[in-house]
């Protein structure tokens, strides 16, 4: 009895394991679409008054983002992204990003995204270039490792600035005022474009292009290997399959016409 029980747990566990090998990519869209687009649901449900299911949201993603809301967007609120004085104005007057993070919005100003400004750009850009690769899977070569460190060293680079910039205090670091790049560019842009992080300014800009490099990186190099994985394998499987059949054939010469 136990051998039996055993036996069908390896042979539902193997069927499993067949069917993800078949169906890895619905499987990633819908298992990796839901873990980073339910963050978008946080400022809807407490929109409609839902903060039980909304402030869940917050809590579980804080473990993954930072959510300051200063870097973040907002929904259904006077503006979609508010300076740190303002976030300041409404919650606390504090640079202590601990407490700045846990200002989720208001009626007047929104409700922030569960996700900042970084995370969306990042990782929602993996799921759709994922998309988009997929109708050309059979075409698209692997990146090459040069490639993908190139096209992740923007991010690197910028979100490292940025965490070094923080040591000095939220507001208080070289990327809150970025005067190396008004030196750098002898003061060519509006005083907005370099102090903050509101639409529009540099850090914002950076971080909405370098999360979609990074996202382009990782689909270009690492799916195209996962489906060439996939193909060797279903080679492999309709190999064996033939093997099979013709050793079955061989033993009963009466199931090949013979």
């Amino acid at each position: 009895m136990t051998s039996t029980s055993t036996t069908a747990r390896t042979y539902s566990a193997k069927s499993f394991a067949d069917w993800l090998a078949r169906h890895w990519f619905e499987t990633f869209l819908v298992v990796y679409g839901l873990w980073v687009f339910l963050p978008f649901l946080a400022p809807v449900f407490m929109r409609l008054g839902w903060e039980g299911m909304g402030r869940a949201i917050y809590f579980i993603y804080s473990f993954f983002c930072h959510q300051l809301p200063e870097r973040s967007f907002f929904w259904f609120g006077e503006k979609t992204m508010y300076s740190l004085a303002e976030i300041q104005a409404a919650w606390q007057d504090t640079i202590n990003p601990l407490i700045l993070r846990r200002f989720i919005g208001n009626e007047t100003m929104g409700w922030k995204v569960a996700w900042s400004d970084r995370m969306i750009s990042f990782y929602t850009s993996v799921w759709v270039f994922a998309l988009l690769w997929y109708p050309f899977r059979r075409k698209v070569k692997p990146l090459s490792w040069w490639g993908f460190i190139l096209l992740l060293l923007p991010i690197a680079m910028d979100g490292g600035t940025h965490a070094i910039s923080d040591l000095a205090g939220i507001g208080q670091g070289f990327r809150d005022t970025n005067q190396w790049l008004v030196t750098l560019t002898d003061n060519a842009f509006p005083a907005t474009f370099y102090a903050g992080d509101a639409l529009g300014s540099f850090n914002s800009l950076m971080r909405l292009i370098t999360g979609p490099l990074a996202g382009l990186g990782i689909v270009w190099f690492a799916f195209p290997y996962v489906f060439q994985a996939q193909t060797y394998n279903q080679q492999l499987d309709e190999i064996n399959y033939a093997k099979v059949i013709e050793q079955i054939k061989s033993q009963n010469p009466r199931a090949s016409g013979g």
